[in-house]
């Protein structure tokens, strides 16, 4: 099933993402995931998952890190100045069984913004299942109201995207029905739950110079 088909994102990509101030700090669960493509590793990527504002999505995405379910996949369609998706594929891009479809919770007020992740699905609102997705800019055309039925945000990137934003640099091709797939497999090597990294220290104020 080939999920997630909006044409007019690609007319985006050429736009360089603005800088986004940092994240706030996560109230809710928190999962990180371990990404690589062959024997080398790009990194570990935290996202901080908001159950208040999309309580569906983020148990049936818990559902599927508790039980091992990424591990293994592949993030199957990369688009550099747009989003990177996976959570559905075997490197071999056979798609894994999964729990079913969840109802839309697109009209959570979350916006499709850099470094947020979304759930991907097909022309039917409520069809998404384990595929996912992060945002590398401001797609805010994806959101309710303003994309249709828009696309379901439930966490954000709070470390590693700059790992991500590697991610979206590696070449790619068409392999049967699916296009902007990595010529070499990016792979989701761990994915687990942990907890929420502590906060940044404030920075500290300059010292002043000595009074004459």
């Amino acid at each position: 099933m080939h999920l997630f088909a909006v044409a007019l994102a690609l007319s985006q990509a050429a736009a360089p993402a603005a800088p986004q101030p940092a994240p706030p700090a996560p109230t809710g669960p928190v999962v990180a995931f371990e990404v690589a493509q062959g024997r080398t590793a790009f990194g570990t990527i935290t996202i901080a998952l908001d159950p208040e504002k999309a309580p569906i999505t983020v148990r049936n995405f818990l559902q599927y890190v508790r039980s091992g379910h990424y591990e293994g996949t592949v993030f199957h369609r990369v688009i550099p100045g747009f989003m990177v998706q996976g959570g559905g594929f075997t490197p071999e891009l056979e798609e894994k069984p999964n729990q079913g479809p969840i109802k839309s919770e697109a009209r959570n007020g979350l916006r499709n913004s850099r470094g947020t992740v979304a759930m991907a699905r097909t022309n039917n609102p409520d069809s998404a299942d384990s595929q996912f997705f992060v945002n590398l800019r401001d797609n805010h055309r994806l959101d309710y109201g303003i994309g249709g039925a828009g696309y379901t945000v439930f966490g954000q990137v709070i470390e590693g995207m700059e790992v991500v934003d590697r991610m979206a640099m590696v070449p790619t091709s068409s392999r049967g029905q699916h296009e902007n797939v990595p010529q070499m497999a990016v792979v989701i090597k761990k994915m687990r739950e942990v907890e929420a990294p502590a906060p940044a220290a404030a920075p500290k104020a300059a010292a002043e110079p000595p009074k004459p």
